[in-house]
C-alpha cells in the first residue's frame, strides 16, 4: 500500500535588503569643520594674491571690473628683478649644496653618538629653527664683519647654509630611524669597504630624506627677508630682500604679480617632497 503523506513544499523566501547607515560621530565633524576652517584661515590671506596680481588697477587693494596680464610683462621686463632673482638662485643653490653635504654628514654621526651626547648635539644643530631670525642675523654680520666676509656672496652663502642645515639634519635623521644597522653591519661582514657599504647600502635608503631636506633647505634660502637684510650689500640682494625693499616705498601689483610666482614655485616644491615621502613609505610597506 503506497503510503499518501506527501513531504512539505518548501515556502518561498523573501530576501528583505536594507542599506546600512553610515554614521559620522559628531565630534569627527566638528573636527574636521574646525580643521577646514583653520585651513582656511591660513591660505585666504595668500589667495588674494592671485587676483591682485591679475588685476587692471594700478593700486594694490583695489578691485576693478577689469583683467590684465600687464603687471607679469612688467615683472619680466624690469631687469632688477632678474638681478636679485639670479642672486638668490645662486645663493639658494650654493647654500643648500654645503648643507646638504653638511646636514648628511651630522645626522649619520649623531646616529653613531650615545645617547647622553646626541640629544645635546641636536640641540645645537637645530638652533638655527628655534633662535629669532634678528638675533641669527645679528650675529652673522658681527661674525662677517670680523672675517672680512660682509658684503661677498661666500659669507652670503655660509649665511643661508647656516639656515638650510637644520632641516637636512631633521630629515635625514628621520630616514636613518628607519634604517636597519643590521644591513650596514651584513654588507660589512661580506667583504664591502666602509665608502662602499655607505654608497651602495645606507645612502639609496636615505637618499628621500636627504633630498626632502635639500629641497626645505632651498626654500628656506629662497624666501628669507630678515638674515638676509642684515648681510645685503650694494650689488648683492637677493630677491625676496628687494621684494621688501620696495614694499616700504609704494605697494603696486606688480609685487603681487611676483608674490603668485614665488607660492607656486613653494607650493610645487612642498608637493614633490610629500610625493618623494609617499613613495618612500610604500616601498617600506
Amino acid at each position: 500500500m503506497m503510503s499518501n503523506s506527501s513531504q512539505p513544499e518548501p515556502q518561498p523566501t523573501v530576501t528583505i535588503r536594507t542599506k546600512a547607515r553610515f554614521r559620522v560621530p559628531v565630534r569627527h565633524v566638528v573636527l574636521a569643520i574646525f580643521v577646514g576652517l583653520v585651513a582656511l584661515y591660513l591660505i585666504l590671506p595668500t589667495l588674494f594674491i592671485v587676483p591682485m596680481s591679475l588685476n587692471a588697477s594700478p593700486s594694490l587693494g583695489t578691485m576693478t571690473d577689469g583683467w590684465t596680464l600687464a603687471w607679469y610683462e612688467q615683472l619680466f621686463s624690469n631687469p632688477v628683478w632678474a638681478d636679485t632673482a639670479l642672486v638668490s638662485l645662486q645663493v639658494g643653490l650654493s647654500a643648500t649644496a654645503i648643507a646638504t653635504i653638511a646636514g648628511t654628514l651630522l645626522a649619520l654621526a649623531l646616529s653613531r653618538v650615545v645617547p647622553q651626547f646626541r640629544m645635546a648635539l641636536q640641540g645645537m644643530s637645530l638652533a638655527p629653527m628655534v633662535v629669532p631670525p634678528v638675533i641669527l642675523g645679528i650675529g652673522l654680520y658681527i661674525l662677517f664683519l670680523n672675517l672680512n666676509l660682509y658684503g661677498t656672496m661666500t659669507g652670503f652663502v655660509l649665511g643661508h647654509a647656516v639656515l638650510a642645515l637644520p632641516f637636512v639634519v631633521v630629515s635625514v635623521t628621520a630616514s636613518l630611524a628607519e634604517f636597519d644597522p643590521g644591513q650596514e653591519k651584513a654588507a660589512l661582514v661580506l667583504g664591502a669597504n666602509p665608502r662602499q657599504t655607505f654608497f651602495r647600502v645606507v645612502f639609496p635608503q636615505i637618499l628621500p630624506g636627504v633630498f626632502s631636506g635639500a629641497l626645505f633647505g632651498f626654500v628656506t634660502s629662497w624666501d628669507e627677508v630678515i638674515v638676509s637684510t642684515f648681510l645685503t650689500a650694494p650689488g648683492l640682494r637677493t630677491l625676496p630682500v628687494e621684494m621688501w625693499t620696495q614694499s616700504r616705498t609704494t605697494l603696486t601689483p606688480t609685487l603681487a604679480a611676483l608674490s603668485t610666482l614665488l607660492m607656486f614655485v613653494s607650493t610645487g616644491a612642498l608637493i614633490l617632497v610629500n610625493l618623494l615621502q609617499g613613495r618612500k613609505k610604500g616601498k617600506s610597506e
